[in-house]
């Protein structure tokens, strides 16, 4: 099992490396001079110099990008010039937002899409099954901000059940945190279940063709006590992988609805780097939540490892 997790933490060692290249490339390629953003009106051609130098934007792109690593490496991402809090503290601020949007909507995923997917293995080929299959296709090309907005106009504005923007700690008022956060949550949970609904579906009715559910069958077991032990756990694997890369779906579709419901997320903070071309929140931002992404794919690796030891002695 060391041998298993320090193999795969070697693997990741390269892929951080990509993705802080990509990201400071991406970022240093964007139009317009970042020396001119931060002067304003100051910004006459010896300021604009003097400045470039001491940023070291006069320098080749391969020497910055080294020096821009060797800080990351020491644990500062910068500090953005229009606000002069540094990325970390900007992030910590807002990962509890981002963070408990994203466990309620998978959650609200797979709330929905388990239970359907169970239903509809086990009723394959009905009109039940028929349906809802057609309804996670159709489901699937909703965009997240068309749910948001109909969502609102829905249950903030017919119903006025729910407020349309807005938010609340949840350390000052439990209940409303969770108001605020419903709409939210229901728009991207919306996005999520079609899709582990159709996986897992998948797996459940090739599980339940194997040998050992026609021999579950013949002991007499309860049809139940097959679909929810039998058929469902060695199913569960999917649930995992699924939930994994969710995350980044989560994280892309949190830029547009924490802008729509106005949440001060990870998503917000990076739309007002772009808009306002701060870019060292915008590198620090992307670089943490990628590299997020790299190690939440680690984790279901583990997790798949912990599920099924054939994974980690390498005959699966």
């Amino acid at each position: 099992m060391l041998f298993f997790v320090a193999r795969r933490l070697l693997y990741l060692v390269p892929v951080l490396i990509a993705v802080s290249v990509l990201t400071f490339v991406i970022a240093s390629l964007l139009p317009g001079d970042l020396a001119y953003v931060i002067l304003g009106d100051q910004a006459t051609p010896e300021n604009v110099a003097a400045l470039r130098h001491d940023m070291g934007l006069d320098q080749p792109i391969w020497l910055r990008y080294l020096g821009w690593l060797w800080h990351i490496l020491q644990g500062d991402f910068g500090r953005s010039f229009r606000t002069g809090q540094t990325v970390l503290q900007a992030v910590s601020d807002r990962v509890p937002v981002s963070f408990e949007l994203m466990i309620l909507a998978e959650l609200i995923g797979l709330a929905i899409g388990v239970p359907l997917a169970i239903a509809c293995a086990a009723k394959a080929g009905s009109a039940f099954d028929r349906f809802m299959t057609g309804s996670a296709f159709g489901m699937l090309s909703v965009p997240t901000f068309l749910s948001a907005i109909l969502l609102i106009y829905l249950f903030a504005v017919e119903l006025r059940l729910l407020p349309a923007t807005g938010y609340v700690p949840f350390t000052e008022d439990p209940v409303a945190n969770l108001r605020f956060m419903v709409l939210p949550a229901l728009t991207l949970g919306l996005a999520e279940w079609p899709g582990i609904m159709r996986v897992l579906r998948s797996d459940m009715i090739a599980a339940l063709q194997e040998d050992y559910i026609a021999l579950a069958k013949a002991k007499g077991l309860k049809p139940s006590r097959i679909l929810f032990v039998h058929a469902l756990k060695p199913s569960s694997l999917t649930l995992v992988t699924i939930t994994g890369i969710n995350i980044g779906r989560l994280i892309g579709g949190a830029v547009i609805v924490e802008s729509i419901f106005a949440l001060p997320g990870i998503g917000r903070l990076l739309v007002g780097a772009i808009y306002t071309r701060d870019l060292i929140i915008l590198q620090g931002v992307v670089l943490l939540v990628a590299a997020g992404f790299v190690i939440m794919n680690f984790v279901v690796d583990m997790l798949y490892a912990l599920l099924d030891p054939r994974i980690r002695h390498g005959h699966a």
